[in-house]
């Protein structure tokens, strides 16, 4: 059986001798005319900084979750992978084996696509900034929420809560519906709507038989050439969803998550001693919390997919 790579080592910054379209907290895209080389690294960000230390193999996890939730939601909605394999990238783009070292596993080809301008966000629990409004009005973007709701605590049903896209270094706005109907049009939002809680509803349940309860999650979507809505960016990974451990769950406050969280805790504990205040540059990790943030990343790829990262699927 083939584990972890011991080979593999921690990207900070992506070189390749390709066109840069865009660089993002995490990915770069490469163009490939009417393709795209999508490539995680293993850069992290909190509150809004990237941190100077990358955390191995998270990028490969990002990558290849994505790809198995790709594999399993073509019922419900195309999306915009054509390999994510390194092999297969290979055999579809001949051009780029000479450089397969830097994107192996972290890199996934995908056709293009004119995102829409509005994230998709379905909560099916009450946490992080939507707990906050709640807390504080009793309504999510301003519309009103069930009464006496406690943090962490599940919806009746879930919530679709649509937000904006948000320029680097600020935080995505909730925003109501109607206004998202405003953005895109009535048409396309109710089908973007529709599709997203097909989408969680059946993620849902594939993480529930794995014991992980996904409590939010966000999706992306584009227009493809020939027209298709599909879906895009990544896909219900510990960096576009929250996690929690089904048997550590307990209603009433903050939860255990399969994410970053250890580093929040770190520069959290910083502030509080008033050694960093938010704003740029991040300080630099301790390696204890670097190796636990990466177990914790590649236990949610375990997890959910039922081998280690690096295995091939039997």
């Amino acid at each position: 059986m083939t584990t972890i790579a011991s080979s593999t080592r921690a990207l900070h910054q992506i070189d390749l001798p390709l066109p840069l379209l865009r660089k993002g907290k995490v990915r770069s895209m490469f163009d490939l005319d009417d393709r795209i080389l999508m490539v995680a690294s293993d850069r992290i960000s909190a509150f809004d900084c990237v941190i100077p230390n990358p955390i191995p193999h998270k990028g490969a996890v990002l990558t290849q979750l994505s790809a198995f939730w790709f594999d399993r939601t073509t019922d419900i909605v195309d999306n915009h992978r054509v390999a994510s394999e390194p092999d297969a990238i290979v055999a579809a783009m001949p051009d780029l084996a000479a450089t397969r070292h830097v994107w192996a596993h972290r890199g996934m080809l995908v056709e293009k696509a004119d995102p829409f301008p509005v994230e998709c966000v379905v909560r099916g629990y009450i946490s992080g900034s939507a707990w906050k409004e709640y807390r504080a009005h009793g309504t999510l973007a301003g519309e009103p929420l069930p009464e006496d709701l406690a943090e962490s605590e599940d919806y009746p049903t879930p919530v679709f809560s649509p937000a904006t896209k948000a320029e680097e270094g600020l935080h995505d706005e909730n925003i109501t519906f109607d206004q998202m109907c405003d953005v895109i049009g009535v048409e396309l939002a109710t089908e973007l709507r529709r599709i997203s809680l097909a989408l969680y509803a059946a993620g849902r349940e594939t993480l529930r038989k794995r014991g992980i309860i996904l409590a939010d999650t966000k999706y992306e979507f584009g227009r493809a050439a020939d027209g298709r809505i599909i879906l895009i960016d990544e896909v219900m990974t510990p960096d576009s969803s929250r996690f929690w451990p089904a048997d550590q769950y307990q209603v009433g406050g903050t939860q255990p998550s399969l994410d970053k969280q250890p580093v929040r805790d770190y520069l959290e504990a910083m502030v509080g001693r008033g050694e960093w205040d938010r704003t740029p540059p991040a300080p630099e990790l301790e390696t204890g919390v670097i190796e636990t943030t990466s177990e914790r990343y590649l236990e949610a790829y375990r997890r959910v997919v039922g081998r280690e990262l690096y295995e091939e699927a039997s």
